[in-house]
């Protein structure tokens, strides 16, 4: 059994299925607690409709360091072994990522090292507007190079002609939520 830790800015999407899976007994994890630098986010209240600990932390008037040593004194009182990172809107530190190497997960919603750098519907514009006929998302270790971090797993769909971002982003998060359970099976083998 592995104890999570989610780090997330925005919607929280492939929460429910690393919920479903750990309800299903088809991973064995447990999500310690779901961390926020918005207020509002909506993975706060996804993950409160499933009974998990949530907690909003405020970063004004905090460096960067300053706010990534708070959290990861969090992570520390939760036992955390894994962070998990969902749609997390900051550039984490140095400092943090070495303290937590190899132990920071990403899912990235391209086929890195394609279209590195950019988020959420500017990755799908690029990918359309790049003409490519393949598209997907990747699982990756978080490096202090952003995006750059070694490959655990990527998963892959087709790109069709008239494509609007919005739909290439629905079918890219199917994939983002099936890739995130499969890469953490492997971490819990």
């Amino acid at each position: 059994m592995i104890r999570l830790a989610i780090l997330g800015s925005t919607r929280g999407t492939y929460l429910t299925a690393m919920m479903e899976a750990i309800q299903q007994k088809r991973l064995l994890a447990t999500i310690e607690i779901v961390i926020s630098n918005k207020p509002n986010a909506v993975i706060l209240e996804r993950a409160k409709s499933y009974g998990l600990l949530t907690q909003f932390v405020d970063s004004q008037g905090l460096t960067r360091e300053q706010y990534d040593q708070h959290i990861s004194s969090l992570l520390q009182q939760h036992a955390v072994e894994l962070i998990v990172l969902i749609g997390y809107m900051r550039i984490l530190s140095a400092d943090f990522v070495t303290t937590w190497e190899n132990k920071i997960i990403n899912v990235h919603p391209s086929l890195l090292p394609a279209f590195a750098g950019k988020m959420d519907l500017e990755v799908h514009r690029a990918v359309i507007a790049a003409g490519v006929k393949e598209t997907g998302c990747t699982v990756h270790y978080v490096t202090q190079d952003v995006d750059a971090g070694p490959i655990l797993l990527q998963k892959k769909c087709a790109v069709y002609s008239g494509d609007t971002p919005e739909e290439l982003k629905k079918r890219v998060q199917q994939l983002e939520s099936e890739a995130i359970v499969e890469t953490l099976k492997f971490f819990c083998s």
